[in-house]
């Protein structure tokens, strides 16, 4: 998603000092492509921009990259505006502003409900987090990344309707597949079933951009099973504390873990069809 958002941006005519991944290959590409240098670790990469971007994969990499150790992009950062775009806990959110401000830094959160493709195209659908008015001083750069954006709230807002977006997706996603399970089982044709889905109580987005993939066994990853559990896992966590029980969700978040068990967790979320069809894995590791 960063390397996306990053080509958009260079489109635009941004300037783009730096980069920087985890796989010093993904970042080489990448730079070679936006005219950027390579930083070899996150902290060679604030001084040299005004706005830093991040998309990291999970709570503990956020706070790694805004921790005290040589790596922090907290260093040098007074001054600087961090606009951190990961799906993690709204108290991670709400800790990496705090360490920004320590810093002299300022920072939001912009949770993405869209996919690479969007990313690419600057259509992203954006939630906001934080200080209004940075909100409002960083809008015509969200703009330029996104087709539509809210501002929810201060920080850990955004993040907490973000993990109710991606539950609310996984659980859909779910019954899609069972739904298509069961047809397959009973002998239906699933193209048919897709078409009156489309057409009834049983329509989502998720049948639109999901079904057909289902159906082909097509789970290159947008989108993978493993970020849908964690995403899942997230929303419980919140329900916990509000104390309330999630039941359709604490059974997705299953059915999530299994297809990581069975090694498919690093396939798109769509791959979640492969325990739901008697052909396929239905009956492994039940």
């Amino acid at each position: 998603m960063g390397a996306n958002i990053a080509l958009r941006l260079h489109d635009l005519g941004y300037s783009i000092p730096s980069v920087y991944d985890i796989d010093a290959t993904v970042a080489e590409r990448l730079a070679a492509q936006v005219g950027a240098v390579v930083a070899a670790r996150p902290a060679e990469l604030t001084p040299l921009c005004d706005l830093v971007l991040t998309v990291v994969s999970d709570d503990a990499a956020m706070l790694h990259i805004f921790g005290e150790g040589a790596d922090s992009l907290l260093r040098g950062a007074r001054g600087r505006t961090f606009v951190n775009c990961a799906t993690v806990a709204p108290a991670t959110h709400i800790e990496v502003e705090r360490r920004a401000r320590a810093a002299g830094a300022e920072a939001l959160e912009a949770c993405m409900a869209s996919s690479i493709v969007q990313a690419r195209e600057g259509s992203l659908y954006l939630m906001i987090g934080g200080d209004r008015a940075l909100f409002e001083r960083c809008a015509p750069f969200f703009r330029d990344i996104s087709s539509s954006l809210v501002y929810v709230g201060e920080a850990g807002r955004a993040a907490a309707l973000k993990a109710l977006v991606n539950m609310v997706m996984n659980a859909n996603t779910a019954a899609l597949a069972e739904g298509l399970g069961l047809a397959d089982a009973l002998g239906l044709d699933l193209n048919l079933v897709l078409d009156v889905f489309a057409q009834t109580g049983a329509e989502s987005r998720v049948r639109a951009t999901d079904g057909l993939d289902m159906l082909a066994r097509d789970h290159d990853t947008y989108f993978s099973a493993e970020h849908a559990a964690k995403d899942s896992g997230i929303a419980l966590d919140l329900a916990r504390e509000a104390r309330l029980r999630l039941p359709v969700a604490e059974a997705t978040l299953r059915q999530y873990e299994r297809l990581k068990r069975i090694g498919l967790g690093a396939l798109d979320k769509s791959a979640i069809s492969e325990l739901t069809f008697r052909s396929r894995h239905a009956g492994d590791d039940a």
